[in-house]
């Protein structure tokens, strides 16, 4: 059954149900990233947006958005945005990316502003883009 058919707006899903749906340990190794390297917590939101409805996971440091994940069986989306400050760097990185996420980059449509990346999470190594472009977007404390 697809993510959206499975809890309503009503029926938060647990931590646990939704790392069940996605099976898959890059769930939990991204979101222990998020944790112990920026301090936050996962804030859940119900969507009825036509492209990714139903309940998505999103993470903020100091009012600005790390990420937004989406569930989907197998696998999950990581919405990652680019905007004007961090386009310098990330085009500069952009070689070192997986296939996968440099096409993402070149063929993006820039929507206020910003490239959004819907980055689909299915191995170490978009995962590591994942990671990349996150701290880009918001600095590890004692990283440079």
């Amino acid at each position: 059954m697809e993510w959206a058919g499975l809890y309503d707006a009503n029926k938060q899903p647990s931590e646990a149900q939704i790392a069940e749906y996605i099976a898959t340990p890059l769930w939990a190794d991204l979101n222990d990233f998020l944790r112990e390297n920026y301090g936050v917590q996962p804030n859940y939101d119900y969507s009825t947006c036509s492209g990714q409805p139903g309940w998505n996971i999103k993470y903020k440091k100091g009012g600005r958005s790390l990420c937004t994940l989406y569930p989907m069986p197998g696998f999950f989306i990581a919405l990652v945005t680019i905007g004007a400050k961090e386009e310098m760097e990330a085009e500069f990185l952009a070689p070192t990316f997986t296939n996968h996420v440099q096409e993402l980059m070149k063929t993006a449509t820039k929507v206020m502003g910003a490239r959004w990346l819907m980055i689909h999470v299915t191995d170490e190594q978009v995962l590591d883009d994942v990671k990349r472009l996150i701290q880009i977007r918001s600095k590890i404390r004692g990283v440079k």
